[in-house]
């Protein structure tokens, strides 16, 4: 599948995005690390169908400029909250975090709980993953093995995202109230090569306090997939992010 991306001039640099579908809320499609906007390429269209969708390739990644100053979790919000103003793209949002992105969707929601109406966890990062980050390094490679067709995906240089989790994680951590907003958390549950067995049950004990967050939340496993739900079993995160759209829907009217 061709996306068709746009760019957008922001303070921090050039940003390429694409946008599809109306109405709200506004889905805001957050990648993974060093993931770029192909990543959605089985969900954007029909997701585009019952609201309006915009994904984005962070600074670094893609067609987007590289980043000229460190780029820790809330450095990449307003990145994004000033991409999204230029664009007329307006609150409410939806966000949807995958890997890595979960942090910035989770950190999203506690510095701009009023601009939030739900959050998709996608195989989402627990700050408490960082313990495993001996792990990550592999799967970051797996992620920039399997789009080498797309895209150049990552600067690596010092402002790389990847060398400022630890950072993000403590922003998380300073601004502990996460808004009480449907909370939908997806886990692949199939067997990750790229990390031994008892990193995977730390990981999978992680997901399920991302369930704590909120009052109303809700686990949904994704049998036959790994890190990659959106790709392996796309019918199962285009229900989730529908549903989430539904539950708006039903208290707006």
């Amino acid at each position: 599948m061709q996306m068709t991306k746009e760019k957008v001039t922001t303070s921090k640099g050039i940003i390429e995005y694409t946008i599809r579908g109306e109405g709200e809320p506004n889905i805001i499609l957050i990648n993974g690390g060093s993931g770029p906007i192909e990543g959605w390429m089985k969900i954007i269209e029909k997701i585009s169908k019952f609201s309006s969708v915009f994904a984005y390739n962070r600074l670094g990644i893609g067609g987007s400029e590289k980043p000229k100053e460190e780029q820790d979790g809330i450095t990449i919000i307003e990145t994004l909250r000033e991409a999204l103003a230029c664009l007329g793209i307006h609150p409410p949002f939806l966000l949807v975090g995958h890997s890595l992105g979960g942090l910035y969707a989770n950190l999203f929601a506690r510095l701009y709980p009023d601009e939030v109406v739900s959050v998709v966890f996608l195989e989402a990062s627990h700050p408490n993953d960082v313990l495993l980050d001996e792990h990550y390094g592999k799967i970051v490679k797996s992620i920039n093995k399997m789009f080498t067709k797309f895209d150049s995906l990552s600067t690596h240089k010092k402002f790389d995202e990847v060398h400022f989790v630890k950072a993000t994680i403590e922003q998380i951590n300073k601004h502990k109230s996460f808004p009480e907003i449907p909370l939908f958390v997806i886990t692949g549950v199939k067997a990750n090569r790229l990390i031994p067995k008892e990193a995977l049950k730390r990981r999978q004990e992680n997901q399920l306090e991302l369930l704590l967050l909120a009052k109303h939340s809700k686990q949904i496993y994704a049998q036959k997939s790994g890190h990659f739900p959106q790709l392996t079993e796309p019918k199962i995160v285009i229900d989730t992010i529908q549903e989430a759209v539904q539950s708006f829907n039903c208290k707006m009217n």
